[in-house]
């Protein structure tokens, strides 16, 4: 039963208008892939590795089609082509082609039979692997436990991998039940996945299949040692959403930051590119047991957070939708959104709480991931420190699921492992006292908090009827999001998208998502 006593109705009619929006979006994706989509198809083909030059070989078979005139085929045709013709495995073909040997689209071409058939072959070598690799996460949540809910999530970002392993290692035993590894400033950027492990990162460390490698045997190790399952969060957010997204499920990575909008909004990537990558993103992130991280506590650094506060609730009703699309479960869905308000305001606390409630009452199966204050923290270490006090109150007051732990000199520097500590002893104080709050506290039904949700979700569900007239894409123009405008020929990666073939396949999908054969 609702708490906030929202309209069932007017639920259903936000769910109805996003669905409407998504399906709208899908029309478009169904008919092109990117070279981002065609790298991972190569990646998850087992195709790695750099050539002399430190390109990397995914890149290389991508260009090899593309400049061939092939590229609207894809990627999967003509590798499963090469292999039927030379009976070599893809990796061997790749360092062929690398080496000036092959040129894929001059290899005389099979049957279309033929060819997809070999292609799914091989493909569901990778989709068995990446089941394993899922079955693998639940035996060690079976035999280890985890942390309860909210999950404590916290940050390394030190730029060398082996730091951060240090760092991680270290959050683990204070506590903490998800490490996300920043990745170092700009990479969203590259349109291309890094190689190997890395010691040089600027704000954060790169995110390679390496890395990943690296950082996910150091949590096993320290997850034997506090007795509890230790997830890994990583970004397959930018040029290379869906690339990282493999590369996350192949290492066993849990979560991953994955949101098209951010990226659009946040980073000036294409629209129409990223849109088409977070799809194939998230057909693997929700194969392979992966929980994504929506985007929307962004909003709130470049709008305000009372005002704007029917966008967050908006966009976390297209993200669901855009999930189901890509046959993610609800239970992997973290929605996002953000402790934001200014702190002088008045009565900020229970708007807080109100929205906070909100989602979880809208989105009751999902992990929601609560994001801290971040706008008006200051130099102020100790105002900071009761900030991110009353957001945890909020967090285990409505029972969100992962929470991004704030640090009192969130302003200042980036964190100590020391002022990770009390970070991590606040949460624990405050979700252990306050365990079972949200079970014995009713709201007063025409009071401040009940107002407030019914007046964000009416707002919400206009916009998403708007939004549902003039299409995402036409609503991005228009700055309805962060107050942020894009063009859908502007950004980045607009010249990496392509309407498909008619002899287009992607193996992939259609085994994800109808799961193990």
């Amino acid at each position: 039963m609702s708490k906030l006593n929202l309209d069932p109705s007017l639920i259903a009619r936000g769910r109805e208008a996003a669905g409407k929006i998504a399906e709208d979006t899908q029309s478009f994706i169904d008919i092109h892939s990117t070279v981002a989509v065609e790298r991972t198809i190569a990646r998850l083909y087992e195709i790695d590795g750099v050539d002399d030059a430190e390109v990397p070989l995914p890149n290389l078979v991508i260009e090899n089609i593309k400049n061939g005139g092939g590229i609207r085929k894809g990627a999967a045709y003509y590798i499963a082509n090469a292999v039927l013709n030379t009976g070599m495995a893809p990796q061997d073909i790749a360092e062929r082609v690398a080496a000036g040997e092959i040129d894929l689209c001059k290899i005389p071409e099979k049957p279309l039979g033929e060819i997809s058939k070999k292609a799914e072959e091989l493909a569901q070598a990778m989709v068995n692997r990446i089941a394993n690799t899922k079955n693998a996460r639940e035996k060690y949540i079976k035999n280890l436990g985890e942390g309860s809910k909210p999950y404590i999530y916290v940050i390394v970002a030190t730029g060398n991998i082996y730091e951060d392993v240090i760092q991680a290692q270290s959050a683990a035993k204070q506590g903490a039940d998800i490490i996300a590894v920043i990745r170092t400033t700009g990479q969203s950027l590259l349109d291309y996945v890094p190689h190997g492990a890395t010691t040089e990162g600027f704000g954060g460390t790169y995110a390679t299949q390496e890395n990943f490698r690296i950082m996910r045997k150091a949590l096993d190790e320290v997850g034997q040692e506090v007795g509890r399952y230790i997830r890994l969060c990583n970004y397959c957010s930018g040029l290379c959403m869906p690339e990282i997204a493999a590369m996350g499920a192949m290492e066993r990575l849990d979560v991953m930051l994955n949101d098209a909008l951010y990226g659009i909004l946040f980073r000036d990537i294409n629209m129409q590119r990223t849109i088409v990558d977070q799809y194939f993103s998230r057909v693997i992130n929700g194969y392979a047991g992966v929980i994504i991280n929506t985007g929307e506590d962004n909003y709130l650094t470049t709008a305000d957070a009372v005002e704007a506060a029917h966008t967050v609730l908006a966009s976390q009703f297209i993200n669901e939708q855009f999930a189901l699309k890509a046959g993610l479960p609800e239970e992997q869905m973290g929605l996002g959104h953000a402790f934001e308000m200014e702190p002088t305001l008045e009565n900020g606390f229970l708007l807080e709480l109100s929205q906070a409630q909100m989602a979880r009452e809208i989105f009751p199966k999902a992990p929601l991931k609560y994001m801290p204050p971040t706008k008006f923290m200051t130099g102020n270490i100790y105002k900071g420190h009761l900030q991110d006090a009353l957001f945890n109150v909020v967090s285990i007051w409505t029972q969100q699921g992962i929470q991004l732990l704030g640090m009192m000199t969130e302003a200042i520097h980036t964190p100590f492992i020391s002022e990770r500590a009390l970070a991590i002893e606040n949460a624990r104080y405050i979700f252990n006292n306050m365990k079972n709050i949200g079970d014995e506290v009713e709201f007063k039904k025409d009071g401040i908090i009940v107002k407030r949700a019914q007046k964000v979700l009416g707002e919400a569900v206009e916009l998403l009827e708007e939004i549902q007239k003039n299409g995402l894409f036409g609503t991005i123009e228009q700055g309805k999001f962060g107050d942020v405008k894009r063009s859908r020929t502007g950004g980045k990666g607009l010249d990496g998208v392509f309407r498909k073939d008619e002899k287009y396949f992607n193996p992939f999908i259609p085994l994800m998502l109808g799961g193990e054969k």
